[in-house]
């Protein structure tokens, strides 16, 4: 895959008439090149090889880059945020919608640091029709796929997605030699709730549940639902203390959240970091069974309360 990097570029190699001022060279290739149906052809093709959305500002920027002199490109739809990978601040951005007749699909964003000429203008509006269609195909296929990894009643990663996500993550961990951890979270007590107060108090207590694990994670933290009343965080570039921190903000927004303090809800945790001998299985059982410990202590107090109670 070829990778356009704007980090490396004050104007892009990939710009064949480097030789040529910029003003020569946009008027060349806007009368010359713009119009040619082969050209757009060739980009309409390339565009439409891909399905992923930061692989399609990839191709695009390559083919922009040839007429305009950018640091960043920015893509925002109504739920989407994508960022070209190595773009970086400038001094100003151009934004421009992108329509399909009265379909808006979202905005596409440049860093630029000097003005776009009219000239400059009209070439990026003509490679903005090409990008059209295949972007729209693009993001229908992305929420597709959020559906198909999404559980259904807590808007949670589910099973499916969280093992794809924690292979990506220990990838990364070892490729950037950084700290990766792992959460598991088994609520008690939710059998009795279900049982005592029915299946739709049940779930709003699932819900509140979900949302209170988002709010005890970074943003670049990943949490999950495996089914039923087991969760699960893949905590990225985390340090020694990270595990720890988001295990005591759940601890204590179950005393402290109304819903959830209401139904005594408890939930054991189990955490442990990843290693440079890990593969995914072993990763995942060994955080299990610090999970399986944590159930097990919590079972013997429970018991401890029950005696001292009767």
């Amino acid at each position: 895959m070829q990778t356009l990097n704007v980090l490396d570029n004050r104007f892009s190699p990939f710009n064949t008439y480097s030789t040529l001022s910029t003003d020569a060279l946009v008027a060349e290739t806007f009368t010359n090149t713009v119009f040619d149906k082969r050209q757009v052809l060739a980009l309409m093709t390339k565009l439409q090889t891909t399905l992923d959305i930061d692989e399609l500002l990839n191709i695009f920027a390559i083919e922009a880059t040839r007429y305009v002199d950018f640091s960043g490109l920015y893509f925002k739809s109504q739920n989407l945020n994508k960022v070209l990978r190595g773009s970086r601040k400038a001094k100003q951005e151009r934004r421009f919608e992108l329509k399909n007749a009265d379909d808006f699909i979202g905005t596409l964003s440049y860093g630029i640091n000097s003005p776009i000429s009219l000239t400059n203008y009209k070439v990026l509006e003509h490679l903005h029709q090409c990008l059209l269609h295949p972007l729209k195909n693009a993001i229908a296929y992305h929420a597709a796929m959020e559906l198909a990894m999404q559980d259904s009643l807590t808007g949670l990663g589910n099973r499916r997605y969280f093992d794809e996500q924690l292979k990506r993550a220990m990838h990364n961990a070892n490729r950037h030699h950084s700290l990766v951890g792992l959460v598991l979270g088994d609520l008690n007590k939710f059998k009795i709730i279900n049982d005592t107060h029915g299946h739709v108090t049940g779930d709003l207590v699932l819900q509140e549940f979900a949302n209170v694990l988002r709010l005890c994670i970074r943003d670049s933290d990943s949490v999950f639902r495996f089914g039923g009343d087991e969760f699960a965080i893949i905590v990225e570039n985390a340090n020694d203390s990270a595990l720890a921190i988001i295990e005591s903000r759940i601890n204590l927004a179950l005393t402290s959240n109304v819903l959830l303090n209401k139904y005594q809800l408890g939930c054991s945790i189990g955490s442990t970091f990843m290693n440079r001998a890990d593969n995914e299985v072993s990763f995942f059982e060994r955080a299990d069974e610090t999970l399986y410990r944590s159930k097990m202590q919590a079972a013997k107090r429970l018991s401890v309360v029950h005696t001292r109670s009767t």
